[in-house]
This record gives structure tokens, C-alpha cells and sequence, in this order.
């Protein structure tokens, strides 16, 4: 039986589907780094995947284990030309979004004298701006899930994103296929009802009249998940 880690990683690997031969560059954890690696070895063969530096992986290895088939060097100046050239797909974290996918990783509070400080802006203006862009949330709350970010890190599609793809909970689906560009339920996790992501949203979701449940990994997939993943880290990223 699969558990909720599982579906998350199926579901974040879901966001890469049709990309090709593009960087896939899961960020943050366990669970978006295995999301790329499972794209790549069932439904989306072409992608690149690296080994968290400056290697392209030939091999996908596990978690925490080196290549040992090495397809390329990436470094830091030839990442940035992909960036900026729009084939890299990132699969980001936020501390705070909105309803349009405008995001905050940089502070809490006002940024002349903030709450708390965070990673600043860092790459995320950039990505955001110029390649495909997801999101994997591990905990869904109105902490995180705004009605407006204290500062604006990665650019939402009221302001320009280039491709906001999706965005991955601990409790649903989400993407911004809405005629304004507004947040949309898409499926929500075994187990989760919509009233329980409306609960943890602080801003008004775009929900449709039939919610379907997210899909669990196939048993090809899960299969791959225990070869690349033997520790089962994905489950302490949710818990």
C-alpha cells in the first residue's frame, strides 16, 4: 500500500510530464528530487536529470549515492544559460504563496524590518521569469497559502511568470488554468476532502464541480521509488 509520500512523489513527477529533453531540477528535498528521477525512468525518458552540483546523471543513482554513468558537466555558468534560455523546469519551494503563484522565500513581515529572515530572493525571480516553474509545499496551512506574500520572490501570472505548472501539497493538486490566472484545485490526496484544503487555504481556490482523487504510483513506479529511495526519506519530509 502507498502512503502519502508516494502520492506526493507521483504527483510532483506528474508536473514534468511532456517536457523532453529539458533540466529537471527538483529543489528542497527528498521528495523533488525523486519526482524528476521517477519522470525520467517511466514516462518522460528525455530528461535531464544531475546529482545536485555539476553532474548531468546517466544512471539516475538513489538517494545520497554518486553516478556512475556521468551524461555531462554542468557548471554553474552553463546552468545559467539554461535558465535564462528557458530549458531548465524547477520544482521549488515557498514559505509563502498567493493566489496568482506570486511566492516569498526571502522574509516575514515588512522587508525594511522583518519578522523573520529567510533565503532572500535567491534564483527565484529568474526561474520563475523565464522557465517552467512548480511548487511542492510539504505542509498545506494559512501560514503559507496567503491572500498577499510579504514580498515577492518568484513572479506569479499577475506579474509576468513564464509557466506556472503546478503546485504539490501534502493535501492536493493545484495549477492556475483559470482565465485570470488564479489557483485551481485539481485533485486532492487520498484521504483529503476539499473542504479540508479550503480549510488550510487562506484565499479563495477556483474549484470545479467534480474533484477527482490523485492517483497513486503504479507498481512499475513504485518499484522505482524503493530502488531510488531504500530509506523511505520521502515519508519524513511529510511528517
Amino acid at each position: 500500500m502507498s502512503s502519502r509520500a508516494d502520492v506526493c512523489v507521483v504527483a510532483c513527477a506528474e508536473a514534468f510530464r511532456g517536457d523532453g529533453e529539458i533540466v529537471a531540477a527538483g529543489i528542497g528535498g527528498p521528495v523533488t528530487v525523486l519526482a524528476a528521477r521517477l519522470a525520467r525512468l517511466t514516462f518522460e525518458p528525455e530528461l535531464l536529470t544531475h546529482d545536485g552540483t555539476c553532474l548531468l546523471t546517466g544512471d539516475v543513482p538513489a538517494l545520497g549515492e554518486v553516478p556512475e554513468v556521468v551524461e555531462g558537466w554542468l557548471p554553474f555558468r552553463e546552468h545559467l544559460w539554461l535558465v535564462l534560455n528557458g530549458r531548465r523546469h524547477v520544482m521549488l519551494g515557498a514559505s509563502q504563496i498567493d493566489r496568482h503563484g506570486n511566492t516569498n522565500i526571502s522574509c516575514i513581515g515588512d522587508w525594511a524590518r522583518p519578522k523573520a529572515q529567510l533565503l532572500g530572493v535567491r534564483g527565484a525571480p529568474g526561474n520563475t521569469r523565464c522557465d517552467p516553474t512548480s511548487y511542492w509545499i510539504p505542509r498545506h496551512s494559512r501560514r503559507v497559502f496567503v491572500p498577499a506574500v510579504d514580498l515577492v520572490s518568484g513572479v506569479g501570472t499577475d506579474r509576468g511568470a513564464f509557466d506556472l505548472r503546478r503546485v504539490v501539497t501534502n493535501l492536493a493538486v493545484l495549477d492556475f488554468r483559470t482565465p485570470g490566472g488564479s489557483m485551481r484545485l485539481v485533485s486532492t490526496h487520498p484521504g483529503v476532502q476539499v473542504d479540508d484544503v479550503v480549510a488550510a487555504t487562506g484565499f479563495e481556490l477556483d474549484i470545479p464541480e467534480h474533484v477527482p482523487q490523485t492517483r497513486g504510483p503504479t507498481v512499475e513506479e513504485m518499484e522505482v521509488l524503493d530502488r531510488l529511495d531504500p530509506g523511505r526519506l520521502r515519508d519524513r519530509e511529510l511528517a
